[in-house]
């Protein structure tokens, strides 16, 4: 088991984990599923009281699920709260309550930002195998419909997405939802068509009720997420982790752009 990178994750394995803690550690567990806003602003001793354990019982509970300390799970929640907060102009405010560091100006946020990116651009060159991305271009090459799912922030990749399978002649579908007939959209898909959805914690719910309702029709699906605990990936065929590169509360998407353009092009050249 590795340390949890968003809330997600980190209730997937307490849940799992769950019967094996002891007593005390099942203490912490229960507040930490039960209490997002304390765990995000609470200082580590309230959370001692209001739990019902001594401080070093939360430093235990850290270790037991692979963390250094307390507050890298603090750290998680406060990250939470921040993107769920949809005004970027909130999120800058909450930034800037909550750290030292000060990235008000247009050049350090642009340095940060092509620092992070570089990183998570490296990181999947390295991390996604060769495996993976053949058997993506041969599902896309064999479908007879090509159908692409992405709310919210991965709206911008999957309408991107479409655009470009479209340019190397293949039938490509958006599934925005407009007017409310997600349901009517996704009945359109067939054995032998495919599934590509896009989806990062926060996971749209619509997301994970679509993928879930199209396993069930045989076709297969393509998904890229940011962990292999992500709640699409088991109806995956072949599932991609990103890991997009963060200015704190502002994530980019530019290893996401990446990974769709590549299949693309590969697509084409095959």
């Amino acid at each position: 088991m590795t340390a949890a990178t968003n809330i997600a994750q980190l209730q997937a394995q307490i849940n799992t984990q769950y019967a094996t803690l002891s007593k005390r550690l099942q203490q912490v567990a229960s507040y930490v599923l039960e209490n997002n806003q304390s765990l995000a602003f609470d200082t580590i001793a309230t959370i001692a009281t209001q739990a019902n354990v001594p401080p070093s019982t939360l430093i235990r509970f850290a270790k037991a699920f692979e963390f250094s300390g307390f507050n890298e799970i603090k750290k998680l929640f406060r990250q939470d709260l921040i993107e769920e907060t949809t005004s970027y102009t909130d999120r800058a405010r909450l930034y800037k309550e909550n750290n030292t560091t000060s990235l008000e100006k247009p050049l350090p946020i642009l340095q940060e930002f092509a620092r992070v990116n570089s990183e998570a651009m490296h990181q999947l060159a390295t991390q996604a195998s060769e495996q993976q991305l053949t058997l993506a271009v041969n599902i896309l090459s064999n479908a007879e419909n090509i159908y692409i799912l992405g709310l919210r922030r991965s709206y911008s990749t999957a309408a991107y997405l479409t655009y470009a399978l479209r340019h190397v002649g293949r039938k490509t579908f958006l599934l925005d939802g407009l007017g409310g007939m997600f349901d009517e959209q996704a009945s359109m898909i067939g054995t032998n068509d495919v599934l590509l959805s896009i989806s990062f914690s926060p996971y749209a719910k619509e997301t994970q009720v679509l993928t879930e309702s199209v396993s069930q029709k045989g076709a297969k699906q393509i998904i890229i997420t940011d962990s292999k605990m992500s709640p699409l990936a088991a109806w995956s065929d072949v599932c991609f982790v990103v890991n997009e590169g963060k200015v704190d509360a502002f994530r980019s998407q530019s290893a996401s752009l990446c990974l769709v353009q590549s299949l693309v092009v590969a697509l084409a050249f095959q």
